[in-house]
């Protein structure tokens, strides 16, 4: 009975089952087995630790000039990864790891501008920010770890997710390209609520350390307070981005190991690019349009099957980036012209 149910149905489930294994085909698949990830995962180990007890054991101020060589650094970290991964499972896997890079690291720009509002909002010393932003990180490196090995189960096993994940990148895309600037308030933040209620704090800060001893006590300082909200905004930017580098790779190890490269150096490229919000004024509309494009390509694969090949999103992706950053650059050297030729001094008129 059962198999002449399926004999009869098996001409209406065809189409669905074949454009099922179509989509899967168009992404790279391979086995990771355990102790491959072991080894990756330890490599990311020794690079924290040697950032951490090696290149930053002091508190100090962190100088552009530093900031400058570790961001160069770390980019080249990440970009030569690509190289790994085209040794190891070929051209396809290359291309959606730089892909789910780039977007990381593109989208990521807007979160190193928030750390800066909220250590701006707390006044935390610059020779300080940099240990918050360690923790910070490893924090996310694990969050982001879950968020992504649920987002790729769930569109292995749910595949209409992926019109849910475009939608949200859509309206992800209609909101950041809306405004200028990141909007926080981390005096509104509910967590932040609930730790100054439940753990004694204090408002003074005691070196790096996230809680100190005051007579007898043991107190949360501002640090602990920070660093809850570096998380907490990490966790809103993942709703962003880990769905639109699904849309590029549904290799967990892919998208994992492009986020982690991509958020590893966000902390030297916070402090090289802190206080520049002005020179990258379109920074946000070009990064609406990515996440938009990103989730059209979602819809599109599940609504009509459409698969616009890995490369052709690699180029969106960079065009959008150097069209933003130029246009930025340029609106910034014309209004420095306009104020330079405002200021001059006006020579009295001959008699």
């Amino acid at each position: 009975m059962s198999a002449s149910l399926t004999a009869l149905a098996s001409p209406f489930l065809s189409p669905v089952l074949a454009s099922g294994s179509s989509r899967a085909e168009n992404f790279a698949s391979f086995d990771v087995h355990p102790w491959q990830w072991g080894v990756f995962v330890g490599f990311l180990a020794v690079l924290i630790t040697a950032d951490l007890l090696l290149v930053h054991r002091t508190a100090h101020e962190i100088t552009f000039r530093e900031a400058a060589i570790e961001s160069a650094i770390w980019i080249a970290i990440g970009l030569s990864f690509t190289g790994v991964m085209f040794w190891w499972h070929g051209g396809q896997a290359a291309g959606e790891y730089i892909s789910g890079y780039l977007i990381e690291k593109s989208l990521s720009i807007d979160n190193v501008f928030v750390w800066a509002v909220i250590f701006s909002y707390f006044g935390v010393p610059k020779k300080y920010q940099f240990r918050t932003l360690f923790w910070g990180i490893f924090g996310a490196l694990v969050l982001r770890a879950i968020f992504i090995f649920a987002g790729v189960a769930l569109i292995e096993s749910f595949e209409w997710t992926l019109a849910i994940f475009g939608l949200i990148l859509l309206y992800s895309a209609w909101k950041i390209a809306k405004h200028d600037e990141a909007e926080v308030h981390p005096e509104n933040n509910p967590i932040l609520k609930l730790v100054n209620r439940f753990i004694p704090s204090t408002p003074e800060y005691d070196d790096q350390k996230l809680f100190t001893i005051k007579n007898g006590k043991r107190l949360a300082t501002p640090l602990l307070a920070v660093l809850i909200m570096v998380e907490t905004t990490d966790v809103i930017f993942a709703v962003d981005s880990i769905p639109a580098i699904l849309a590029v790779s549904h290799e967990q190890f892919i998208v994992f190991s492009s986020n982690a490269f991509a958020i590893l150096g966000l902390r030297a490229l916070y402090f090289l690019l802190n206080g520049m919000q002005d020179k990258f004024r379109y920074l946000n509309l070009g990064l609406g349009v990515i996440l938009a494009f990103v989730g059209l390509k979602m819809l599109a694969s599940f609504f009509l099957s459409l698969h616009p090949p890995t490369w052709l999103s690699l180029v969106v992706i960079l065009g959008i980036l150097a069209v933003t950053m130029v246009a930025s650059l340029a609106a910034d050297k014309r209004d420095d012209q306009r104020a330079g030729g405002d200021s001059e001094p006006q020579t009295p008129d001959r008699v």
